[in-house]
């Protein structure tokens, strides 16, 4: 596998670009601004240098580049796997309350034989990320690895894409399979949030939309905890996601949507009816320790690995929390990873990654890697 990591700013590439490295097995994996006017052009200039290699990418709410937030829009990480085959597949969200099917229909689309991990990235705003993960995980079980993320547009809330043939699409999904034995695939998602107030029960919910807690309109009480910061919803309350109790964890959902005249709120996951949740608040410290949790956890140490490709992708919520901290979650992962490792990333609306059961689930607010290498 051979690794090589570009950013483009309004000077241009910086770097001279080493289109050697186009195949059919080569992944060209772009993060970039939501303003497709601005990324047109170094994505044409990608497209005409690697015209045989897969391209994937998505817009974000901030890239990840190496050891640093880029604020210039566009990053790109190539990888030219020598031993493993690849295919992509995308798939238009025709309605929102189908993404369960078209979950299924996206991992049927790949096929299973000698198929190791898959990569997803998603509209971030037309899915119901959790039906989405429950198709896939209909399909694939435990036997195949499963990651990914949601698009983000900043923290505006409007429009995202996804890269579909080529181009820049608004309600795609899209998945890359990795095929073969060499391949090597770590992952992990960790949070770092604490709880605020009280346990409550939905006590009215369909699906990713919550209608009342503890039998009160939930944007009603929503708004009462956040006082004056309540005129900024939605973005504001990447603040105080909620926290929904499970068995062993504290699942974070993330609000996408509320609507004033239901006084409802649509969450980037399912909260299902008579759950007990609360709301959550930031802990510096402990966001940070997440990141370098996420990273601990993976077993990658004995490999027999040249070079590691990290992709992170950690929530908007986290970023707007940590401020002019942010940096310090992405080094936090860096550091612990081999000197030769190359880190991209983004920000993100939702986070794809395997439960402990195996199969994939939706996370929020949480550092989620994919760590990739090939023997």
């Amino acid at each position: 596998m051979k690794l090589e990591q570009y950013i483009y700013t309004d000077k241009g590439w910086n770097s001279r670009i080493d289109n050697s490295l186009d195949s059919k097995n080569t992944l060209i994996l772009i993060f970039a601004s939501p303003n497709i006017s601005y990324i047109q052009k170094p994505l044409n200039e990608l497209i005409n240098l690697f015209p045989n290699s897969k391209f994937m990418g998505c817009s974000t709410s901030g890239e990840i580049f190496n050891n640093r937030l880029s604020m210039d829009r566009f990053v790109v990480q190539v990888i030219k796997f020598e031993k493993t085959v690849l295919k992509i597949s995308s798939l238009k969200i025709e309605d929102s309350s189908k993404s369960r099917k078209l979950g299924q229909e996206l991992a049927l689309s790949l096929n299973k034989s000698k198929l190791k991990s898959v990569f997803i990235l998603s509209d971030g705003l037309n899915i119901n990320g959790s039906q989405l993960a429950r198709g896939i995980s209909s399909v694939f079980l435990n036997d195949v690895i499963v990651t990914g993320g949601l698009a983000g547009d900043d923290e505006e809330f409007k429009k995202t894409w996804v890269l579909v043939d080529k181009k820049p699409c608004s309600k795609y999904v899209t998945a890359i399979g990795f095929y073969g034995e060499d391949l090597y695939v770590g992952y992990s998602s960790k949070s770092g949030w604490d709880t605020l107030g009280v346990r409550r029960r939905v006590t009215s919910s369909f699906e990713n939309i919550v209608y009342e807690l503890d039998y009160q309109p939930a944007l009603k009480l929503y708004k009462k905890y956040l006082g004056d910061r309540a005129k900024g919803l939605p973005s504001t309350g990447l603040l105080f996601p909620l926290g929904i109790y499970l068995e062993k964890e504290i699942k974070v959902r993330t609000i996408l949507a509320i609507d004033e005249e239901k006084q409802s709120i649509t969450f980037a996951g399912d909260i299902p009816e008579g759950s007990k949740v609360t709301l959550m608040k930031a802990n510096f410290q402990k966001l940070i320790e997440g990141a370098s949790d996420a990273i601990k956890s993976i077993d990658f140490k004995d490999k027999k690995i040249e070079q590691f490709c990290c992709i992170s992708i950690s929530c908007v919520g986290r970023k707007l929390v940590l401020g002019q901290r942010v940096e310090e979650e992405i080094e936090a992962v860096l550091d612990i990873l081999p000197k030769n490792s190359m880190q991209i990333g983004y920000y993100s609306y939702g986070e794809i990654s395997p439960l402990s059961s195996g199969k994939c689930g939706l996370y929020n607010q949480t550092m989620t890697i994919t760590l990739i290498g090939e023997y």
